[in-house]
């Protein structure tokens, strides 16, 4: 028998509701892109297309970069505290422009630091009221919410997983083949 499905936004913990629906909105996000790895095995995380792209293990790192780097920077307007910093000793991009390719990365460590990057966005947006969700940061090139940083995070992430799932059908066939 097929299990019902639940399709309701509920409010996760949050000091306001409305913040608590962002959060659980992108629980959910982060809950689908966990499916999409669920068949991944470890050959497939370094495994580089033919077009040399980008490996699946670079996508997670970016992934959880991304999120950091929004979080600190944009919402608390700060650097990376020490402990974050020691997450990500790759930057965003190469000199070419393109992602950083991360080598001989685990799954694991790739989830691991995904799962603690989310925990401190969690408790910074789960703490915040909605005068300081909605406060304008008026940064060097542009302006920005913590509202609209969830909006983007839930985006980037969707994009990322599509990415992802492309890689892990492909890697599957290349490997497979071989």
């Amino acid at each position: 028998m097929k299990s019902r499905r639940n399709n309701i936004v509920t409010v996760q913990p949050s000091k306001e509701p409305e913040i608590g629906r962002w959060l659980w909105a992108m629980q959910d996000t982060r809950n689908r892109t966990m499916e999409e790895l669920e068949s991944v095995t470890s050959a497939m995380i370094d495994w580089l297309p033919p077009n040399n792209d980008t490996a699946m293990g670079s996508v997670l790192y970016h992934i959880a970069i991304i999120e950091a780097d929004w979080l600190y920077f944009e919402v608390l307007e700060q650097p990376f505290p020490p402990q974050v910093e020691t997450l990500f000793p790759y930057d965003i991009r190469d000199k070419q422009g393109h992602l950083t390719q991360v080598w001989g990365v685990t799954l694991e460590q790739h989830l691991q630091r995904l799962e603690t990057v989310r925990t401190l966005l969690l408790d910074v947006y789960q703490s915040m009221d909605l005068a300081e969700f909605r406060r304008v940061r008026a940064l060097e090139d542009y302006d920005v919410t913590p509202e609209w940083v969830l909006h983007h995070l839930l985006q980037h992430e969707a994009e990322h997983r599509s990415q992802i799932g492309s890689l892990r059908i492909n890697a599957a066939r290349a490997l497979n083949a071989g």
